[in-house]
């Protein structure tokens, strides 16, 4: 554990120095697009901090190259240099758009390129779904799956990239809870060493969004842009899908574990879509509204998600705040159902479903009740100063 701790603390204290110098040169340099009609602030912000996230991540890999504990992550080299390659790839892409707002297709394509890049030459792809021990016999089918599966995560991530500090703590959250799966996992079946890929590029995003977030809380100094949001999701993407290539096909057979330990070969794949849930829903809420209308899938509009808490009465931080309580709640209460199974906890899964049916209830009451300082602050924002209603007189 403490090697991971170490990769965590190391990224974190990397990317917010490096996050600091990025906001430092965008401000000196004039590294900023002007406010959209879409945009929540206010004020022009430099959207580079996707580049100081790429480079603490990228550290982080280079590190564990030469530690002994990492050793079994680099047996396969070409996997670590293709998940390199493709995150450089679209960082890159993400600037791009973040500076000169490239056109929708050619953004598109360099995600499949990208995720093409980790399947094919990485050899990460989704060979088994824990579905009464299904495997995906077509090597082309399997690599469609891993494809599109990356592209919709990263999209879906990007998606709900609209508030400060919103998809940094989302993700932060997501990752914590995903990384002590993948790290029990690991326990569960009898693996002689913690070490594993799932599990380090979990401990490098933990790292990454805590050293980003000082400067991206409300109010946000710096941006992730499409460069970390999209980053944050490939890498998420493949942390998923690398913990399923490492798992042997006999656990997803029903006659080799019992009900309860069967609930740890779906967890593979209810986790992950559970801890990036809200991104999903957004993206998939967004895809079906524009299509319906006749605009591309990608068309940017501002009625996301965060938008519509926004104009529910929500102040931005409220928002962001509610959206982290999401997050927790649902993953948490996988992961606990999880653990209890795996631990013969009495109920095996009860506390994780008690612990979901409250924390979800709290959550409604939340979302749908805007708090009352919320309701002050702006009915302050919208009251005229003094001499401006003398004036109007």
């Amino acid at each position: 554990m403490k090697q991971y701790v170490f990769t965590i603390i190391l990224t974190a204290a990397l990317t917010l120095a490096l996050s600091w110098g990025v906001w430092r040169l965008s401000l000196r340099y004039k590294l900023y697009p002007g406010i959209r009609e879409r945009d929540v602030h206010k004020t022009p912000t430099p959207r580079l901090g996707g580049v100081a996230m790429f480079l603490g991540v990228t550290a982080a890999f280079l590190m564990s190259a030469q530690h002994p504990f990492f050793s079994l992550i680099w047996a396969q080299p070409e996997r670590i240099w293709a998940i390199l390659g493709a995150t450089f790839l679209i960082v890159v892409i993400g600037v791009a758009d973040d500076l000169w707002d490239l056109d929708w297709m050619i953004k598109l394509g360099a995600q499949f390129l990208a995720a093409g890049l980790i399947a094919w030459f990485g050899g990460l792809q989704i060979y088994a779904i824990p579905l009464g021990g299904m495997t995906v016999v077509s090597t082309w089918v399997s690599f469609t799956l891993t494809i599109f599966a990356i592209v919709i995560v990263m999209n879906a991530v990007n998606f709900i990239d609209g508030l400060d500090g919103l998809v940094a703590g989302v993700c932060l959250i997501a990752n914590v809870v995903f990384f002590a799966y993948s790290y029990l996992l690991v326990r569960d079946f009898g693996a002689s060493t913690y070490s594993n890929l799932a599990s380090f590029i979990a401990a490098a995003l933990i790292g990454a969004c805590l050293g980003f977030l000082p400067l991206n809380w409300s109010p946000a100094k710096l941006f992730m842009g499409d460069s970390g949001a999209l980053m944050l999701g490939l890498l998420m993407a493949t942390s998923a899908i690398a913990i399923t290539g490492d798992l042997e096909p006999s656990m997803f057979d029903p006659d080799e574990f019992g009900r309860s330990q069967l609930l740890g070969a779906f967890i593979p794949i209810i986790l992950p879509v559970v801890v990036v849930l809200l991104p999903l829903l957004d993206f998939g809420l967004a895809v079906v509204r524009r299509v319906s209308k006749g605009k591309s899938p990608f068309s940017p509009d501002r009625k996301h998600l965060h938008h519509r808490m926004l104009d529910m009465g929500h102040s931005d931080r409220d928002a962001v705040l509610i959206f982290y309580a999401w997050t927790a709640v649902v993953s948490l209460a996988v992961l606990l159902m999880y653990i209890g199974a795996q631990a013969d906890w009495p109920g095996e899964y009860l506390l994780g479903v008690a612990f979901g049916v409250v924390g979800v209830a709290v959550c409604l009451v939340l979302t749908f009740s805007p708090s009352r300082l919320s309701a002050k602050r702006r009915a302050a924002a919208s009251t005229p100063p003094p001499n401006v209603l003398e004036d109007a007189r």
